[in-house]
């Protein structure tokens, strides 16, 4: 069988010379794509700096508002405590002059007129105490004789009562008070509850 005739040389030489024709063409393309992609990258670092320092920018911003509010909420819890003190200094005022009254009236030995200056003195403080609270918005809560409300009304205790409806509000025991919708205290109340049996049959 005779032999294969060797593959011709000068056919592979001329594929050698394509290729090595072709070698520059292709790196000028890969160096392009790779001074491109430089290029982006170069952009985007620029991009992504320019975004760090705006939220920088931003988080100092907001990081000032916030201060600015802290100092501004407590310039005003400041301010709102000496308008509630410098009210309260007028209301120990009169105190002060109602005891200094009544002690001149006891030393010159006159005890009814001093117990009656006295009274007149804390029943006027008290008025006085009562209307600067209102002037501040605080508002004594009705109780007595209303339906218990707890929201309003905090229940000391329950007692039969066969005079109101049960949950009727029948004694204050101690006085709430509100400011705008706000509870500041709520009052203590008791609370009427069902009629015993033992009451109900000897009513």
């Amino acid at each position: 069988m005779p032999n294969d005739p060797p593959p011709n040389a000068d056919d592979s030489s001329d594929a050698d010379a394509e290729e090595a024709l072709d070698l520059p063409e292709d790196t000028e393309a890969l160096t392009d794509e790779v001074k491109a992609l430089r290029e982006e990258v170069k952009t985007l670092e620029g991009e992504r700096e320019d975004l760090n320092e705006r939220l920088l920018r931003k988080a100092a911003e907001l990081e000032n508002v916030r201060r600015r509010m802290k100092r501004e909420k407590k310039r005003r819890h400041v301010a709102g405590k000496e308008t509630v003190l410098e009210s309260m200094l007028d209301v120990l005022d009169d105190f002060e002059r109602s005891l200094d009254a009544a002690q001149d009236l006891d030393v010159s030995e006159d005890p009814e007129s001093a117990y009656e200056t006295l009274k007149g003195g804390v029943e006027m403080v008290y008025r006085k105490f009562q209307d600067q609270l209102q002037s501040l918005g605080v508002e004594p809560i009705e109780a007595e004789g209303k339906p218990f409300d707890e929201q309003l009304h905090e229940a000391m205790m329950r007692q039969p009562s066969d005079q109101v409806e049960p949950g009727t509000v029948l004694e204050e025991v101690q006085k709430g008070y509100t400011m705008g919708d706000r509870v500041l205290r709520h009052s203590r109340v008791v609370v009427a509850a069902e009629p015993s049996n033992s009451a109900a049959e000897s009513a």
